[in-house]
This record gives structure tokens, C-alpha cells and sequence, in this order.
């Protein structure tokens, strides 16, 4: 199942591996490794990041809604998938 992350982005929910906040040194660390490496993805539209998603397959994409937002449009659809199938 696909997530949005904003601005009609998004990601594919089984291969994310964690939603972080991209304000600690190692998260900006991990962003300049993976500008470096060619893994990353900006779908922040030019706006400020707020999240950062860190994929199963090493890529690292940008997003500016916040961690809390993403992380709620994950719950919310496991919960929707539990209820159809109930």
C-alpha cells in the first residue's frame, strides 16, 4: 500500500524502515551520505524538511509534513485494512 507523504508523493508502506526527525547530526549525516551517494529522494517540493524516511533499500527520502503526520497515515491505514477485512 502506498502512503502520501505530501504534495501527491508517496511511498510504498512495506519498504519503509524508519520516519525521523531530521534534526540530530546522525540524520544529517545520513542525508549527506545519501546526497553523495545518489540515494536520495527530496519530495519536500522545496519546502523545509521535516521528516526523513529511511527505506529498507538503503534510499533516504525527504519529506515536509512531520514525522508525527506520516506515522499516522501509516496507523490509520492498518486500522482501515483490520476493519475491512473484519
Amino acid at each position: 500500500m502506498l502512503i502520501n507523504i505530501g504534495f501527491g508523493n508517496c511511498v510504498n508502506e512495506d519498504k519503509v524502515l524508519a520516519v525521523v526527525n531530521p534534526l540530530g547530526a546522525p540524520v544529517k549525516r545520513l542525508v549527506a551520505a545519501s546526497r553523495d551517494e545518489g540515494l536520495l529522494i527530496d519530495a519536500s517540493q522545496g519546502r523545509k524538511t521535516k521528516a526523513v524516511i529511511i527505506m529498507t533499500d538503503g534510499r533516504v527520502v525527504l519529506s515536509a509534513l512531520q514525522p508525527e503526520t506520516i506515522m499516522k497515515r501509516f496507523n490509520s491505514f492498518g486500522t482501515d485494512e483490520e476493519a475491512e477485512g473484519k
